[in-house]
């Protein structure tokens, strides 16, 4: 981050630059051979091509002579005395630096250090702050080679600069859903998981419905010509595909587990009971969101960094131009899994300091005296003793997520190839078993630092004693705890899915010069963290709870001398478990020996 900050200069992306080194807007330093850098920007944001119609890349250069003028011509200019005309009356310079706007008409070459002739008509646009010409012919060439040639680095930090403000607005929209779905786990009931698996059902389908219909109108778009706009098109294409996939397979398990949800809403009803007994567990995610806002903050700003480090170099003609640095554009890997590991750090961070909150609270004999600041406890522990249990299990999850992402990326270049049709198929398969991985690992990786917690013990021991205690003490109501996992999910699906709608309502106003695919998945992923930090205090709650019931089986008996340590609600709760349980045994006991009745040899 340091190295990148030093080297790299935001303001070159953000405001653009001339040819001669100096970024538009701003106050610059000289470059030595460069007679026309290091001057001051302060009034000219504009970025002008003095050769829009004709622009042609030579050498990963571009042909024409760029400039910083403070405004951009908005009509026509036909001859050099409208062009001078216009540097009076609007104080915007549109021949070099060294020519003064009196000469404009007077020396024999200013046709060389002025505009070809006519100039358009041009109108700034965000993206660079450029001067874009208006008319259709310039303005197709112009874009084709300006846009298109432009890597596909700098066209994903353009679509997320230019688009920051609806970014901001849609991850305070993630944030303001996941309060809201807090707070409906908190007061949960029967009626209101109905409600709420027939608002999931009804936000999948039209989310996937609009976007099939943009998908739509994007096909049949005739002016699609930029990289841009069919970069968004393939894009469009992938989310919806994916998208009715997800729909197809989540609402196939709301049908098939829809006969659990009168127990799942009493399994849900017994974990408010134990938050309610540390009510500000519910406060945890908002200094989660704090640093998770904080550290996405800086890593856009060293990723911005990262997309402008390079080396001054004077050319021909005193004119400046960048060379990235030796590794530097590979750098941005390392830092893509930087943003892995330490977010997964920070959500995992709060996992510990529930489960240890939990675990104070229930392994307590006077249920009427609860402890003192189990919070605070739960905290000072996590950080005196057991950061490291949280750097393997957050490590474990990057580990996993890594050749995810190579596989994603072979994929893709083998189908833009159209061919090697088994390869593709074999990286599918791969990543699908990565992605079954990395939810094993999420679960095993949440027992371990509930063990961690009730045993003080390190990971891998940790996670080894949980796996022993779970497969012994799985028959109890792992179904129903898995269900209630499952309706925890759903509320993240569902912030996830509104996040993402107003995101593809707002990127299609600017569907031109803006790649809105990568900023719409960055939201997305936010969306999701978000949402995950907020009711995976839920999760972790349910999950810490059917451990400590799992140890406390393993303990106690129920006798004077070994009570249990859970209250009585929660034990007729499982007692009720136990009893469908067997009863479901039975019948499907019964149903096979009549089976083999019907099926024995005479």
């Amino acid at each position: 981050m340091g190295y990148s900050v030093a080297a790299g200069a935001t303001g070159r992306l953000l405001f653009g630059y001339d040819s001669f080194g100096n970024v538009c807007g701003k106050k610059n330093s000289p470059v030595e051979g460069a007679p026309l850098s290091g001057q001051d920007m302060t009034q000219k944001k504009h970025v002008f091509f003095m050769n829009s119609c004709n622009l042609e890349v030579k050498d990963v250069r571009l042909s024409s002579t760029v400039l910083c003028v403070s405004s951009c011509p908005e009509e026509q200019l036909d001859t050099l005395e409208e062009v001078q005309l216009f540097a009076n009356t609007s104080g915007s310079f549109l021949c070099v630096y060294n020519l003064n706007s009196f000469n404009y008409t007077q020396i024999p070459n200013a046709d060389l250090l002025c505009p070809r002739l006519p100039v358009p008509p041009s109108k700034s646009f965000p993206l660079f702050n450029r001067c874009i010409p208006q008319t259709p012919e310039c303005y197709s060439l112009f874009a084709s080679v300006l846009i298109n040639d432009v890597d596909s680095l700098h066209r994903i930090l353009s679509g997320i600069m230019s688009g920051r403000d609806t970014v901001l607005g849609l991850c305070i929209l993630a944030f303001a859903l996941s309060l809201a779905m807090m707070f409906t786990f908190r007061f949960i009931t029967t009626l209101l998981v109905h409600i709420f698996i027939a608002l999931i059902v009804l936000g999948l389908l039209f989310v996937c419905s609009v976007l099939w219909w943009l998908y739509y109108d994007y096909t049949n778009d005739l002016s699609i010509e930029l990289d841009t706009e069919r970069e968004n098109m393939k894009c469009l294409l992938g989310f919806a595909i994916v998208s009715t996939v997800i729909t197809a397979v989540l609402l196939i398990l709301i049908y098939v587990l829809r006969k659990r949800i009168k127990l799942t809403v009493e399994l849900l009803q017994v974990t408010n009971k134990a938050i309610s007994s540390s009510p500000f567990l519910l406060f945890q995610p908002l200094w989660t969101f704090a640093i998770l806002i904080f550290f996405w903050v800086l890593w856009v700003a060293v990723l911005l960094s990262l997309g402008t480090a390079g080396a001054a170099q004077v050319v021909e003609g005193g004119q400046v131009e960048y060379k990235p640095l030796s590794g530097i554009r590979y750098m941005w890997w390392y830092h893509l899994i930087g943003l892995i590991w330490t977010s997964e750090f920070i959500l995992a961070c709060q996992q510990m300091a529930v489960a240890g909150t939990v675990v104070t609270c229930y392994f307590n004999r006077n249920k009427s005296d609860p402890p003192d600041r189990p919070i605070l406890s739960s905290l000072s522990i996590l950080f005196c003793y057991h950061q490291g249990t949280v750097v393997k299990g957050s490590f474990l999850i990057t580990v996993v997520r890594i050749p995810r992402a190579v596989l994603m990326y072979v994929y893709n270049t083998l189908k833009e190839k159209q061919d090697g049709a088994l390869s593709r198929c074999v990286s599918q398969c791969c990543c699908c078993c990565f992605w079954c991985l990395d939810k094993c690992l999420r679960h095993l990786n949440q027992n371990a630092y509930t063990t961690t917690a009730i045993n003080g013990t390190d990971f891998c021991t940790s996670a080894k004693d949980a796996l022993k205690l779970l497969s012994k003490n799985s028959s109890h109501f792992t179904s129903v705890n898995c269900f209630g996992d499952f309706i925890i999910f759903l509320g993240k699906v569902l912030v996830v899915c509104f996040t993402v709608f107003g995101g593809l309502m707002a990127f299609n106003y600017h569907r031109v010069l803006q790649v809105w695919a990568v900023p719409l998945l960055l939201v997305a992923f936010f969306a999701y963290l978000v949402a995950h930090s907020f009711l995976s205090v839920f999760e972790t709650v349910l999950d810490a709870l059917f451990l400590c019931f799992a140890v406390d089986l393993e303990t106690n008996d129920g006798s004077s001398e070994k009570p249990y340590f859970m209250d009585q609600e929660f034990l007729n709760f499982v007692k009720r478990i136990n009893k469908l349980n067997t009863r479901a045994q039975r019948n499907k006991n019964s149903l096979t020996s009549e089976e083999g009745t019907e099926l024995r040899p005479l």
